[in-house]
């Protein structure tokens, strides 16, 4: 029985040795690699902070903004706390402005309960 159980270990051992080599990591056409050089290409993100008047609770109001955000193309993170009457956006610069962001939140809802000021953004690179 501990022959049986040696034999089987090697020969999982050496196929595991064998199987592992690097053979597909390096491209074969041009195109290939055309595409990982576009994929590398990675943009720096921004983060934009901004109080927002009008919000009456934390989840009709904050959370309905910080969903709408969420949803939003480019947006990489979106936190609205009611409490501090504050989102914080983090984003992709090359997809959205802040002006954007900003106008965003003005239209969810009926388009006139919210309004956003001290808009301060960072990150620009």
């Amino acid at each position: 029985m501990k022959l049986i159980k040696s034999i089987i270990t090697l020969g999982l051992a050496t196929s595991l040795l064998v199987s592992c080599k690097d053979s597909g990591s390096k491209p074969t056409t041009n195109e290939s690699s055309a595409e990982n050089k576009e994929i590398a290409v990675v943009h720096k993100p921004e983060t934009a902070s901004f109080k927002i008047e009008g919000m009456t609770c934390a989840i009709g109001c904050a959370k309905t903004i910080e969903t709408k955000l969420s949803k939003m193309d480019g947006i990489q993170k979106a936190t609205v706390d009611f409490d501090k009457k504050e989102a914080i956006v983090n984003f992709d610069g090359a997809k959205l402005t802040s002006e954007k962001i900003v106008k965003a939140v003005e239209s969810t809802g009926d388009g006139e309960t919210y309004k956003v000021s001290d808009v301060k953004t960072n990150g620009k690179g």
